[in-house]
């Protein structure tokens, strides 16, 4: 399996109710693939993964993958802070038709070792046949993935590469130049995406480009194919908005532009909020700035929440 590009780290629409919108999931997942995204990645940070049911997360992922019907590659997330749950969970979401793989965090909370962390992945991907991306992302987990323990697990077949979130360009270039050339090092940052990929790596798995997919995927591909100029163009262009969608917590911001495009509702799960009046404020004038409104105007609905 060939991954690279620009992966969209979907959010889940909800309805006012808190419910799945699966038609919203839909239509972004369509809206998506039609605007160039390379790969997509449901129930992740950015998804909410942390508020979803069992029940709901295998029917996001049949959802996606179901939509994107073999036209990109899908993979979901998988994190569980028990190994053994971890596990039951990427059993189950195995059996799914049209899954490419799964996305699998550090465990959360407990804190493990370099060992512990290096027998819970390797647990995980022994579980299934399916392709497995590790995700390292210590400001949430509270534990970091060292490049050492990277470098052993990618020697595990089915591990084929990594979404690195740590935000040191240190330990992404000690693991880019250590790693097997068929290892994929995915930036977890937007903005982190052109030096990333200068260091050899595959590309970026985004959360911008729930909002604007076109334009990250342009941006990553004109990197991967060395159109330097262009690339730092289009990241001159949206880097305010990739800082933006971090103003609050994630993914509030995101949601509320994807709402102003007309693009789904501003809806969260407790103990996540939408962002404040002054945010939305903020966030409708850059938007505006961009001249993103030019081809999508914002809804009736997102309208009234000025």
């Amino acid at each position: 399996m060939e991954i690279s590009g620009c992966g969209t780290a979907l959010v889940t629409p909800f309805r006012a109710d808190g419910s799945l919108d699966e038609p919203a999931l839909h239509r972004l997942v369509n809206w998506q693939i039609e605007s160039g995204i390379d790969f997509l990645v449901a129930c992740g940070s950015t998804g909410e993964a942390s508020t979803l049911s069992d029940a709901e997360q295998l029917r996001v992922t049949e959802t996606v993958a179901g939509t994107a019907a073999g036209r990109v590659p899908v993979f979901v997330g998988c994190t569980h802070n028990a190994t053994r749950e971890a596990v039951v969970r990427a059993k189950r979401l195995a059996q799914i038709p049209g899954l490419t793989g799964l996305l699998t965090a550090n465990p959360f909370y407990n804190r493990p070792g370099q060992e512990g962390q290096f027998q819970h992945f390797r647990a995980i991907a022994g579980a299934v046949s399916l392709p497995v991306l590790l995700y390292n992302i210590p400001s949430r987990t509270g534990a970091n993935l060292e490049s050492a323990t990277v470098l052993r697990l990618a020697e595990i077949p089915n591990i084929v590469g990594i979404k690195e979130s740590s935000g040191s360009l240190i330990q992404i270039t000690e693991l880019l130049t250590n790693a097997p050339r068929t290892f994929k090092v995915f930036s977890g940052d937007d903005g982190l995406t052109l030096p990333v990929i200068s260091l050899g790596g595959a590309g970026v798995i985004s959360v911008a480009s729930n909002a604007i997919p076109a334009q990250m995927a342009q941006l990553t591909r004109a990197a991967l194919t060395g159109d330097w100029p262009t690339a730092r163009k289009i990241n001159r262009q949206f880097y305010r908005l990739m800082q933006a969608h971090f103003w609050e917590p994630s993914p509030a911001p995101v949601k509320a532009v994807l709402a102003l495009l007309g693009h789904g509702e501003d809806h969260l799960r407790l103990p996540m909020l939408p962002v404040t009046l002054a945010t939305r404020r903020k966030l409708e004038l850059l938007v505006g700035e961009l001249g993103l409104f030019a081809t999508a105007p914002p809804s009736t609905e997102s309208l009234r929440m000025f």
